[in-house]
């Protein structure tokens, strides 16, 4: 058989060449991206010495013993805040309070406040400053994290803890030899830690945020291990075998930290507001009565006052201290608030001043009484035996 071959167009023969020219050029493109590739390989100097260590926690995000990203974390180190933030915090016990009762009462209190804002503008002929009782809020709390919050923030203290490995450290080193260094660096700077910038650092070299243990000593977070392992200790103290009986160190408030828990947070200490919010809140009369029907018609609301009813006055922490229900009301029925207290105590300071002036007084003048008498009784006597005396040689 005869086999016929297909004949070729007139434009095969160049479409061929073009797809040879191609693939040449993308063969020498290759081989040039691999010889640059080699060109550009690091020089062995740098591969002889070590890179500097980089920093894997930024200082916004240290590495924590709890989970950071649970909503229990978070809320701990909120109430960790709200409490380092506010020097007067009042407890209540809340007995199944609806959401619309709860949103009448907060309406109330900011009224109240508002209205005792306007009375100390207008007495004192001022503007309306609404600083303090802007800041006053109403807070729903999860009882079991707010009392771990109070023990980080009582029991744990990392600047007063560093201070105390400071002095240690000088107690147990020679006076006259210098303290051994921290770690080998050639850097000058004071810091116990080297600098990171240091070529020659190598990179096994320990550094602050650089290391991936959450044990490091600069972590001192609230969520951090250092303030986990003071509260443990604090609560459950290391006894040795023959040492005495140790206690757990408490903070005043543990008996009230039980059952459903609302927390009233002031900015400042201001005895005013508080006795407002006393007689809104926990009205005890004679000396904080409910408002009357005229002063605050909105207070004697249903919601308002089956909100109230729900309430009950615990406690009070206030500038680190625990008070009851009879401390909370002292507190709030300081007359004139804390510039009347300053008022008083100016007055029984110059009181005692002036006792004291007068009754050093008193005492000098006694004696000047008793040694101007004594001189008069000299000069009495002197002056009779010299006139006895002239009278003998007269006769």
């Amino acid at each position: 058989m005869q086999s016929f071959r297909k004949p070729l167009r007139p434009g095969h023969n160049c479409l061929r060449l073009r797809a040879i020219e191609l693939h040449g050029d993308r063969c020498q493109r290759r081989h040039a991206s691999t010889a640059a590739a080699i060109a550009s390989a690091t020089p062995a100097d740098q591969t002889i010495h070590t890179v500097t260590p980089i920093a894997r926690f930024p200082p916004t995000q240290p590495p924590s013993h709890k989970p950071p990203e649970f909503r229990k974390s978070q809320l701990l180190r909120s109430y960790a805040s709200l409490l380092r933030s506010s020097p007067l915090i009042l407890l209540f016990q809340h007995n199944n309070i609806r959401s619309t009762e709860w949103m009448a009462l907060r309406r109330e209190i900011a009224v109240a406040l508002r209205k005792l804002e306007e009375s100390r503008a207008s007495e004192a002929g001022t503007d309306l400053d609404t600083t303090i009782s802007s800041g006053i809020k109403l807070h729903i709390l999860q009882t079991g994290i707010f009392a771990a919050a109070l023990r980080i923030v009582e029991f744990y203290h990392p600047e007063q803890q560093q201070q105390q490995q400071q002095q240690q450290q000088q107690h147990h080193h020679h006076p006259s030899s210098p303290p051994p260094p921290l770690l080998p660096s050639t850097s000058t700077s004071p810091s116990p830690f080297p600098d990171a910038n240091d070529p020659q650092l190598p990179s096994s070299t320990p550094l602050p945020n650089a290391t991936p243990s959450p044990a490091d000593p600069t972590f001192t977070h609230t969520l951090s291990r250092h303030a986990h392992d003071a509260v443990v200790a604090a609560h459950r103290p290391h006894r040795p075998r023959r040492a005495q009986h140790q206690q757990p160190q408490t903070h005043g408030l543990e008996p009230l930290l039980s059952g459903p828990l609302c927390a009233l947070a002031f900015p400042s200490l201001s005895p005013a507001h508080l006795a407002v919010l006393i007689r809104l809140l926990a009205p005890a009369p004679p000396r904080f009565p409910a408002p009357r029907r005229r002063e605050q018609p909105g207070y004697h609301d249903p919601a308002v006052q089956a909100a109230v009813q729900k309430l009950l006055l615990l406690g009070a922490r206030v500038e680190g201290r625990a008070l009851d229900g009879a401390g909370v009301e002292w507190v709030g029925g300081m007359e004139g608030g804390l510039e009347g207290l300053r008022g008083r105590l100016v007055g029984l300071l110059q009181g005692v001043g002036m006792g004291l002036v007068g009754a050093l007084d008193g005492a000098g003048r006694a004696v000047y009484g008793v040694m101007e008498g004594r001189r008069r009784m000299l000069d009495e006597e002197q002056n009779a035996t010299g006139s006895e005396g002239q009278k003998e040689d007269g006769a």
